[in-house]
């Protein structure tokens, strides 16, 4: 299946290439909307990745900005990255942390780990703006229940790839012959590439699933064009490449070894046990900070994030 957009942006054509195309979600985070990716419909998992969200691009011109309270992870690895602007990271580790655009900040959640994400202060006072992308990496089943920990690394140490009209970071994993020093718990690559009009660069061919989400821009990939706000999935192994439009464009490429057991997903909780899940969700709704297996972040630790009514009438659902 591909994407003809000749006729309807969202139509499907027959492109054995394809395994499929998903168009973000908008959701609202409390007066501010993402366009999330993963999960969707089509596909739950790239690899590894079982959440992506676009965050922005957004300006703020008065006292306004990001504050995601403290809330709970586990069994994953939260990967934030900027294009522009900032985020000042708490986690209950005792991290504090602001990241910038081209860094990266890399928690893994393990058996249980509390984080916010706000605006600093400081970056309230003036005009801002925002844009970057979050995702989530479900960790192998022999590695959900390991301590938490947080990394975060500059731009400077993470490998750059340069090619005629090609600029491209390893964010994580492996992939064209490097190596990000982020550490990763399963096979993995994940990359921020920006191409000049008319650039190709290829999809590596090594990787068992492939894929490509556009953040500006247009490309053409195995004879269909697709714009920002796409995220397309290959099949292994064909040899594929993207080639910029006429503007330009700037892509994430994701992906990785398929996991090999069944995933649980439900609110901020990715487990290959629904019983885990329920336990760290009782333990949550129970907010013994002192005693219980999560804490509040030091420095922010007078609010959370509660599980709604509306949520607890869910229940976690299988990722495939």
């Amino acid at each position: 299946m591909s994407w003809n957009p000749s006729h309807n942006p969202d139509r499907l054509t027959e492109n054995p290439s394809l395994e499929a195309l998903i168009i973000p979600r908008a959701r609202d985070l409390g007066g501010f909307e993402v366009r999330r990716a993963l999960p969707s419909v089509k596909r739950q998992l790239v690899g590894p990745f079982i959440f992506f969200d676009q965050v922005g691009p957004a300006e703020f011109i008065t006292e306004g900005g990001i504050d995601v309270r403290p809330h709970p992870h586990i069994g994953l690895g939260t990967v934030t990255y900027l294009y522009k602007g900032e985020f000042e990271h708490r986690d209950s580790l005792g991290t504090h942390q602001m990241i910038y655009p081209g860094e990266v900040n890399w928690m893994i959640a393990g058996r249980g780990v509390t984080h916010s994400e706000r605006t600093s202060k400081e970056t309230r006072s003036k005009r801002h703006s925002l844009f970057g992308i979050q995702t989530w990496i479900a960790l192998p089943e022999d590695q959900e229940d390991i301590a938490p920990d947080f990394e975060h690394h500059k731009q400077s140490a993470l490998p750059h790839i340069q090619d005629a009209g090609v600029s491209a970071r390893l964010i994580l994993g492996s992939a064209y012959g490097e190596s990000s020093p982020v550490t990763t718990l399963s096979e993995t690559f994940y990359l921020d590439v920006q191409l000049a009009p008319g650039a190709s660069f290829p999809l590596p061919d090594d990787q068992e699933d492939r894929g490509v989400y556009v953040t500006e821009g247009t490309v053409e990939i195995a004879g269909d064009q697709f714009t920002q706000g796409r995220m397309m999935v290959f099949r292994p192994r064909d040899r594929l490449s993207v080639q910029a439009g006429p503007q330009g464009a700037r892509l994430m490429l994701l992906g990785g070894a398929t996991l090999n057991e069944d995933r649980y997903i439900w609110w901020n909780f990715v487990s290959s046990s629904k019983e885990k899940i329920e336990a760290a969700t009782r333990e949550w709704k129970m907010a013994d900070w002192a005693k219980g297996a999560f804490q509040l972040p030091p420095g922010d630790d007078q609010d959370f994030i509660p599980i709604s009514e509306d949520l607890e009438r869910t229940r976690p659902r299988r990722a495939r």
